[in-house]
């Protein structure tokens, strides 16, 4: 499977609007706040998830009577899910275009994509953290294997390295994953 980036929509307003989610979401861990949860689900809301699919059709309302907005076509493309009404569930993807999904076209599988805000690659690391192995290109779907909160671990073609978290969309600010 080869990795192409993703094309930009609104890569720029997208990376803000993760920036101030992101920060909302820190400032309510911090005061204490108690976590939102899918009604459908019981699973923690927002979260991220992947498309299951090669065709997925993001709808504009949680039926297949409402209108289709988009179609994704790549597999494993990270989305955050934001909402949930019985088996419909309401996401959004990196460039903040929101629609809801059938549950059964999502995945609990954890990807991110390589910093889609960003214009250059981005530098991927061995173990050590110290020596460059690769270059990943903006908009490249990579699987999350672990991250500790300042660095994850992602694999691909061709690579499997880690890369600061701050550089992938589909993983928290300082979220673990094990």
């Amino acid at each position: 499977m080869d990795e192409k980036p993703l094309p930009s929509r609104r890569c720029a307003a997208a990376a803000v609007r993760f920036i101030i989610v992101a920060l909302l979401v820190g400032a309510a861990a911090k005061a204490g706040a108690q976590q939102q949860t899918g009604s459908a689900s019981g699973l923690p809301l927002p979260r991220y998830v992947s498309l299951k699919s090669d065709r997925v059709n993001l709808h504009e309302g949680p039926s297949k009577e409402h209108p289709t907005l988009w179609v994704f076509e790549r597999a494993g493309l990270p989305v955050e899910i934001t909402a949930e009404f019985e088996i419909w569930r309401k996401i959004r993807d990196s460039e903040g275009t929101e629609g809801w999904v059938l549950h059964s076209l999502l995945s609990g599988r954890r990807t991110a994509l390589v910093a889609p805000w960003k214009k250059e690659p981005i530098l991927a690391y061995a173990s050590d953290r110290t020596t460059p192995v690769a270059k990943l290109s903006p908009g490249v779907v990579a699987s999350l294997r672990r991250c500790d909160g300042s660095w994850c671990r992602v694999s691909g073609e061709g690579f499997d390295a880690y890369v600061k978290q701050e550089g992938l969309w589909g993983v928290y600010p300082g979220e673990k994953i094990e």
